[in-house]
């Protein structure tokens, strides 16, 4: 009984923390919920169809990120501040540069947004645009984005200076860019910032100003996100220079309604959703482990 008083705690505080996060889901949700159905139902004076069905999305997608947001606090930042400082406490800053650019492509490659608009992009261009190549192009490019917010981070270089240097590159790489490829650059730059990248560079940027001396982690640890947002306009429309060209574009309404209509059933799309997750986050998590075993050769706290 001594035993498992403790274990029924920590439940009770997990689900505590869970009910709040919920809540916090719930009020986010509903600015934009509202928002939508004050113009459906006020503007255009209509019923959307399926309501029963949206309404239940909507409560997946109020779980769902709860649950997110409890996973970030539990695992993610704790694991990216940790490593980080055990890393930068080595004698060479080597391995802090290859981590910082493996779980940069890492946490790209498996990107599902990334994935997504690839395909499309394929799709859209009739194939000029390769969706395989497009994503390794944008996770080297944030791999690299990585690697050098953190020597900037390591050589306290005020960050204001690559920012405008970067949006310099980008204006300028677009002048001679193809047209056809510039949205799709822009857009990349916010792709790459999301659900599985954004926590854990953030965590890395923290956890690298924490443990060096003369570092205000609030000034310092930040600014890595916005280099994963310019370099891959900038590497996107370089390849988009020497990749694309100027073929006739592909029935792509044809192709998408092909798409739409090779669906599978409800129940497997949920149980494909769930394997994908795996899939991307399974990168992170071998990037993680290898670098605690191989590399520090400690265990995780608190596995």
């Amino acid at each position: 009984m001594k035993k498992l008083l403790p274990i029924y705690e920590q439940i009770k505080v997990y689900a505590f923390s869970f009910f709040e996060d919920l809540r916090g889901s719930l009020f986010d949700l509903s600015i934009i919920i509202g928002i939508v159905f004050f113009y459906q139902f006020a503007i255009l004076q209509t019923v959307p169809d399926d309501l029963p069905s949206i309404f239940i999305g909507l409560m997946l997608v109020a779980v769902g990120l709860a649950l997110f947001l409890r996973g970030l606090e539990l695992g993610i930042f704790p694991l990216g501040e940790d490593l980080s400082q055990q890393l930068s406490k080595l004698s060479t800053r080597t391995w802090v540069i290859v981590f910082a650019f493996v779980i940069g492509f890492a946490t790209t490659i498996a990107e599902p947004a990334l994935i997504a608009i690839a395909h499309k992009a394929a799709v859209i261009s009739g194939g000029q645009i390769d969706a395989f190549s497009l994503r390794i192009v944008v996770a080297l490019s944030v791999g690299f984005a990585i690697v050098l917010g953190v020597v900037r981070i390591i050589m306290n270089h005020p960050i204001h200076w690559y920012i405008m240097g970067g949006y310099f590159l980008v204006l300028t790489i677009t002048l001679f860019a193809p047209e056809e490829i510039v949205g799709l650059a822009y857009d990349s730059g916010g792709i790459t910032t999301s659900t599985v990248t954004v926590p854990l560079i953030a965590a890395l940027g923290i956890g690298l100003s924490s443990s060096l001396k003369a570092r205000n982690p609030l000034i310092d640890g930040f600014g890595l996100i916005a280099f994963a947002s310019v370099m891959p306009m900038i590497f996107v429309q370089g390849y988009g220079i020497f990749a694309y060209g100027h073929a006739q574009e592909a029935d792509t309404i044809g192709q998408l309604e092909t798409i739409s209509e090779s669906s599978v059933s409800a129940f497997w799309g949920y149980v494909q959703t769930f394997l994908k997750s795996v899939r991307d986050v399974a990168p992170v998590i071998i990037v993680i482990l290898v670098f605690y075993w191989a590399i520090l050769k400690k265990p995780i706290h608190d596995f």
